[in-house]
């Protein structure tokens, strides 16, 4: 259904992140992060994409990868004012050392 709905809108950011979420489920870490990056090249501002990947990537032990995606994501959340996502961020670093 996501895809069906991407064909229709490839820019429709929820489905795509929907799908990205689906991947990720699936265990395909390299389908769900070109997702995450496709969301995030249509909306730089789209918190979450940044926070699942950072968290998908740490638990692959993708480590400097999840902490490029966490900065990116901490960033937006400063600019988004959401100081609940950016702690989150910060706390998954953190546990990255």
């Amino acid at each position: 259904m996501l895809k069906e709905i991407l064909a229709a809108n490839p820019n429709d950011t929820f489905a795509r992140y929907g799908l990205a979420m689906e991947y990720a489920k699936a265990g395909d870490i390299d389908g769900a992060l070109a997702e995450y990056r496709r969301v995030i090249e249509i909306n730089a501002e789209y918190t979450a994409a940044y926070q699942m990947a950072g968290q998908m990537l740490a638990s692959a032990g993708r480590n400097e990868e999840a902490r490029q995606m966490l900065e990116g994501g901490m960033a937006c959340a400063r600019r988004a004012g959401n100081q609940h996502a950016e702690s989150e961020m910060r706390g998954m670093m953190e546990l990255l050392g």
